[in-house]
């Protein structure tokens, strides 16, 4: 008791200080991560294979990186349209892309082209990526081919058929 006969007032313990510190500092944590994941949402482009895509069932027009092999014969030139088929040795998609390709772009190489799928099913893309080494496949769509037995390490890349 105090000198006035009232209850001496009690301030929060240790204990309770770290604890309130600890769960502000979670709090403010949380909310910067949500805010980021937020900020970068539409920043965010997914990567799929032909299978994945066929299996997922992609929605038209969500922007996601297709990769796989240039398929043996179907790549076609008009001026600057071109044509050709993606594959992972599981499933096919048609792409499209308007513009100069890389030097490096070949059929029967791997390829990674960003842009998005149309209502019709086909690949529209905006940007493609090709890679200098004649064995370069991405890593996901390598894979993929493995775990349907479509290719070996210790043996060159499936021919399309």
């Amino acid at each position: 008791m105090s000198s006035q006969g009232l209850p001496a007032k009690r301030g929060w313990s240790r204990k309770q200080k770290r604890l309130a510190m600890i769960l502000g500092l979670g709090l403010v944590l949380a909310l910067a991560a949500t805010l980021v994941l937020v900020a970068l949402r539409d920043q965010i482009v997914f990567f799929y294979t032909p299978a994945d895509i066929l299996e997922r069932q992609v929605e038209p027009g969500l922007p996601i990186r297709l990769g796989g092999l240039v398929k043996e014969g179907s790549w076609t030139r008009q001026g600057e349209r071109n044509t050709f088929i993606v594959t992972d040795g599981g499933a096919e998609i048609a792409a499209t892309y308007s513009g100069i390709l890389p030097d490096l772009f070949r059929e029967g190489q791997g390829v990674v082209a960003e842009g998005s799928l149309l209502p019709d099913g086909s690949f529209a893309a905006t940007n493609v990526l090709a890679k200098h080494d004649e064995t370069y496949i991405p890593k996901e769509v390598a894979e993929a081919l493995k775990a349907r037995g479509e290719w070996r390490p210790d043996e060159p890349l499936p021919a399309e058929q």
